[in-house]
């Protein structure tokens, strides 16, 4: 999910960025404590939240990608001593995709029966990744963003945004429009619902708040957002 508008040829609207990545950082956090929540042997529930993580996963490959493939190489032509900084953010992908990759075997074991010794493991590997991640995250909005600010300009920034969107499933559009938005200022949920095509937010007004409250009340039961 990406604005369309434009501000000016040279000045991106890096501020998205810091919305997605808020997406990845509560999401992160809630599977944890959702496993955790899980009774035992509820194959039911760990079947849900294993199908939700792999989403998650597959959205953060995604736009963990669309940084190493499309913007990292436009950043990289214009910087010298800062390119390390450009260079730390493509090894942390590559250390949280290990991650990822170790709680994606233990998500597998525990769907299967939803043993409690696999639910506690699982739930460990995941506070581990949201802390991996959100420390990455952290970084990446500190000292890379400022960066592209200075370095990339609007065309290229939305290549970035047009990539993400094109991995995403149609039918997910509304429910990654909603993740975007909910913990979005109101200021700033004005601002990037401005930017999208004029059917989008209709499309958002009259079906995808409906459609992302649903996602999120099977997925959370308890912890939905009010």
């Amino acid at each position: 999910m990406t604005s369309s508008n434009t501000d000016s040829p040279t000045h991106p609207y890096t501020r998205e960025m810091a919305m997605i990545h808020q997406v990845f950082r509560r999401e992160s956090r809630l599977l944890a404590e959702l496993v955790q929540d899980v009774r035992p042997a509820d194959t039911a529930r760990s079947g849900v939240l294993a199908e939700h993580w792999r989403q998650y996963s597959v959205g953060l490959h995604a736009h963990h990608t669309g940084e190493d493939e499309v913007l990292w190489p436009v950043l990289l032509r214009h910087l010298d001593l800062d390119a390390e900084q450009v260079l730390a953010m493509e090894a942390q992908h590559r250390e949280l995709s290990d991650g990822i990759a170790a709680v994606q075997g233990l998500m597998d074991r525990w769907e299967a029966r939803a043993l409690p010794e696999d639910r506690d493991e699982l739930a460990e590997a995941l506070r581990r990744h949201h802390r991996q991640l959100c420390a990455h995250l952290d970084e990446e909005e500190r000292e890379v963003m400022p960066l592209v600010a200075l370095h990339v300009n609007e065309e290229q920034w939305r290549a970035v945004g047009e990539r993400g969107l094109a991995e995403t499933p149609r039918n997910r559009l509304m429910i990654a429009l909603g993740a975007i938005l909910e913990d979005t200022p109101p200021e700033e949920r004005e601002e990037f619902l401005a930017r999208l095509p004029l059917p989008a937010r209709v499309l958002w007004k009259l079906l995808g708040q409906r459609q992302y409250r649903r996602e999120t009340d099977r997925i959370r039961g308890r912890h939905a957002a009010s």
